[in-house]
């Protein structure tokens, strides 16, 4: 897994609640789910029209945020399944870092094991954030820092944001919790070789007749 450490790009506003998996990623798009694909058909119902040309409408078509590096958005992003590869398509299509007032907690999850930052801030923020997002004035740049969980606007707003020691430091070494736990592997086998002298019987699985 790559690390994130900070990022700085275009932020697109999306101001739609209960953004589901499904949305996201389609499940008739699953079945050759890949990680390097999803990004493909990725928010399908709302990017593309009947007759699968793009939908000029929607947010990430618009050539001014077709290279977002953040997504604001409303409550309860990537509510639904607990599929992965909601995470693979935003992923892929270069979204590093969704802002949103609430999260389905799998999706959540899943944005740490795919160095992607999902920010938790509240609905007045956020609001906030789509307008900044949306002026056509001026630097557009969002920043974030992830060493001092700080997101920075266009405006020069800075926000602290809440980001748990071990998530900080997945994102920062880019680890997944598989990862994160060989860390320890030397004292694992330090405690079982110690263990192994101190009850040995717990090891000793005899044999089968």
């Amino acid at each position: 897994m790559e690390k994130l450490q900070s990022l700085a790009g275009v932020a697109a506003p999306l101001p739609r609640a209960n953004i589901d998996t499904d949305i996201i990623t389609p499940m008739k798009f699953l079945t050759n789910a890949r990680f390097d694909n999803m990004h493909e058909r990725a928010f399908e119902p709302l990017r593309f029209l009947a007759d699968g040309g793009e939908n000029p409408d929607f947010i990430l078509n618009k050539p001014r945020y077709r290279n977002a590096k953040f997504l604001i958005t409303g409550r309860n992003f990537g509510c639904g399944s607990s599929r992965e590869t909601a995470v693979w398509g935003i992923k892929g299509l270069g979204i590093r870092c969704v802002i949103a007032e609430s999260f389905g907690d799998i999706f959540f999850n899943n944005c740490f094991q795919n160095s992607v930052l999902p920010i938790r801030l509240p609905a007045e923020t956020i609001a906030e954030l789509m307008a900044e997002a949306g002026d056509d004035q001026g630097n557009m740049q969002f920043q974030v820092d992830v060493a001092t969980r700080t997101l920075t606007t266009p405006s020069g707003r800075s926000i602290t944001f809440d980001l748990t020691v071990d998530r900080q430091t997945s994102l920062l070494e880019g680890l997944d919790d598989i990862a994160q736990t060989m860390k320890d592997d030397a004292d694992t086998a330090a405690f079982q070789t110690e263990d192994r002298t101190e009850r040995p019987w717990i090891y000793d699985l005899g044999t089968i007749d």
